[in-house]
């Protein structure tokens, strides 16, 4: 059995398009797409928030004069479109997902409702969690951090393209340390840049776990799923 049954997976527009850095690549959503179909027909239920990057970097378009609710109002567009791509795969896997907005988009996808995601995972299919939070000035971690709480999710799973929480940028440091657990009083006063304060502290009132991990190793959804040790855990 697994030992999370009800996971938050937290995706960045970034992950999606793979090398070329810029709108979606086949063969990477694909990928991901099949990882989670497996292991939510092995009994899991799983809500998405998929952010916007691979189509939109609000920090960088902010420089450009607009508007920050502008800026963050396209953002949220983009995660929409990001949240209907990864439905498509989903449901090429054979499995039923269903996009949850939380800015009314309809028709291309529901309304975000609490009582509507809940029911979506009862019946077995992913819920993907788009439009951010719905308010600008908020990122899409602080989203993760949010409908983690409002599924009662048993974990919110940050999925990046390193193995986990580190005290420098292990990219740029190779004496960079990871941590196999830290508090989450630790990563808010080491300002460690693994998520954004608003939505670490939001984990912390709800007292809900956070795995950060390496999306880009085979497995590693289906391996946290039943509980492995990868990543580092955030409590």
């Amino acid at each position: 059995m697994p030992n999370y049954k009800r996971i938050l997976l937290k995706l960045s527009g970034e992950a999606l398009a793979g090398q070329g850095g810029f709108g979606i690549d086949r063969a990477r959503i694909s990928a991901i797409a099949a990882e989670l179909a497996v292991t939510a027909r092995g009994g899991v239920e799983f809500g998405v928030v998929v952010g916007g990057g691979n189509f939109f970097r609000g920090i960088k378009a902010s420089q450009t004069g607009l508007h920050r609710v502008t800026v963050d109002s396209m953002g949220m567009l983009a995660t929409v479109m990001n949240a209907l791509a990864l439905q498509d795969f989903l449901e090429a896997n054979q499995v039923h997902a269903r996009v949850l907005s939380a800015i009314p988009v309809e028709p291309l996808a529901e309304t975000f409702t609490r009582r509507a995601a809940l029911a979506c995972l009862r019946a077995g299919e992913v819920a993907i969690f788009a439009a951010g939070t719905g308010s600008p000035f908020f990122s899409t971690d602080t989203a993760a951090s949010l409908r983690a709480a409002e599924i009662e999710a048993d974990v919110l799973a940050k999925a990046t393209k390193v193995d986990g929480v580190y005290d420098k940028d292990p990219m740029q440091y190779p004496d960079a340390r990871r941590y196999d657990k830290i508090s989450y009083a630790d990563v808010l006063t080491e300002r460690l840049a693994v998520m954004d304060a608003a939505a670490v502290s939001l984990c912390r009132e709800n007292r809900l776990p956070v795995v950060v991990f390496n999306l880009n190793t085979p497995g590693n959804i289906g391996r946290l799923a039943a509980g492995e040790n990868i990543g580092t855990l955030i409590s």
